[in-house]
């Protein structure tokens, strides 16, 4: 599991990235590149890394779902993910 402060650090970088979308998006329709500059690195898309929402593991991530391989499993096998069983042929 992640540290807090790894979790936090993200959360804090996806709350400025949702805040300068727009403006961000003004300037680059605009080719305003020094604008762009003026505006926090941690405004970037880029910067965010795909996390799972329990754990804040970065590996092993499902982009559907939103969470790691581990927790996926745990939370299939315990009936939690609706329409999602174990396989077995």
């Amino acid at each position: 599991m992640a540290r807090e402060s790894v979790k936090a650090r993200q959360r804090k970088r996806e709350a400025t990235v949702k805040q300068f979308a727009e403006k961000r998006a003004a300037l680059k329709a605009a080719n305003d590149y020094a604008g762009l500059d003026k505006l926090p690195k941690n405004a970037s898309p880029v910067r965010l890394k795909n996390r799972c929402q329990l754990t804040g593991r970065p590996k092993g991530y499902m982009r559907y779902f939103g969470i790691s391989r581990n927790m996926f499993r745990d939370m299939a096998l315990n009936g939690m993910i609706p329409g999602v069983k174990k396989a077995s042929w």
